[in-house]
């Protein structure tokens, strides 16, 4: 079969250029037509197009730290993807930079044989009002106040599935997938989740706080908002949609998972590397 495939490397990054221009000239050796994106495309004169233009591509390679991960799973959904990390964790990028070559020609060959990759599925989540929602999240949404810090938080009433779970004044709540409990869900002081089909609830600042409560991955979260004029729903820290209190937050599983293709990062080494 024909195989598509989209190349994107982290902004201003010359290492990740140069490493998306030898991916691109490898694959396109070997019959495979390539896309890289387009400020990739202007620093190494390739043909071009938006991240957004990936979707119907039967590979996304993302070169770069867990952000790029982040934007290439956000603007480029419904493709596969495989990360190469070059960032200093890599929990999304599991593909060294010196084994990218040999891992990206290997997933083309699967393609090409089996018309598939596998890979992981992993949840991403939606957070929606009343006539609105945000993108997907692959790591977790954020309700929170004005601002963090002093003077800046909100009232925020947290129940899941309906049943009321904690409420009272925080900086916010988040709630994350397992992918995302690595990420603002640790600072916060979450848990960590792994090879767990679940979702976690962390308050953040709160006046009287719970413990984060770990729920099932089907339950429907409900945030309501109140005690300030103005708060902010966000999603992986990039999509923000400006709340007017009282509003209600809901936040739950999407329907279209993401497919991360190629090998699978080893949880406990990435772990090591936050020490």
């Amino acid at each position: 079969m024909d195989v598509d495939v989209g190349l994107v490397a982290q902004r201003d990054n010359e290492r990740a250029q140069a490493l998306a221009a030898t991916l691109r000239e490898t694959l396109a050796a070997d019959d495979v037509t390539v896309t890289v994106d387009d400020e990739t495309g202007t620093a190494i004169d390739a043909p071009s197009a938006p991240v957004s233009a990936m979707g119907s591509c039967d590979l996304v390679v993302s070169i770069g730290g867990d952000g790029t991960f982040l934007f290439v799973a956000r603007e480029a959904a419904g493709a596969p993807l495989v990360g190469v990390n070059l960032g200093e964790v890599g929990f999304l990028n599991a593909v060294p930079p010196e084994a990218a070559v040999e891992a990206v020609s290997e997933l083309v060959a699967t393609l090409r044989t089996e018309g598939r990759v596998d890979g992981t599925r992993v949840s991403r989540l939606r957070a929606s009002g009343e006539g609105w929602h945000l993108e997907p999240a692959l790591n977790e949404v954020v309700v929170h106040g004005p601002r963090r810090g002093r003077g800046g938080g909100a009232e925020i009433e947290v129940r899941v599935d309906g049943e009321p779970y904690t409420s009272g004044h925080a900086d916010g709540v988040l709630v994350a997938t397992p992918t995302g409990s690595t990420a603002y869900n640790l600072s916060e002081g979450g848990p960590l989740l792994q090879s767990v089909d679940a979702l976690v609830i962390t308050q953040m600042c709160a006046t009287e706080s719970m413990p984060p409560l770990v729920v099932d991955a089907d339950s429907e979260v409900t945030l309501h908002v109140s005690g300030t004029e103005r708060a902010w729903a966000i999603s992986d820290g990039r999509n923000r949609r400006p709340l007017e209190p009282p509003e209600t937050v809901t936040v739950t599983v999407a329907d279209d998972p993401l497919t991360i293709a190629g090998p699978r990062t080893n949880f406990f080494d990435a772990l090591e590397k936050l020490e």
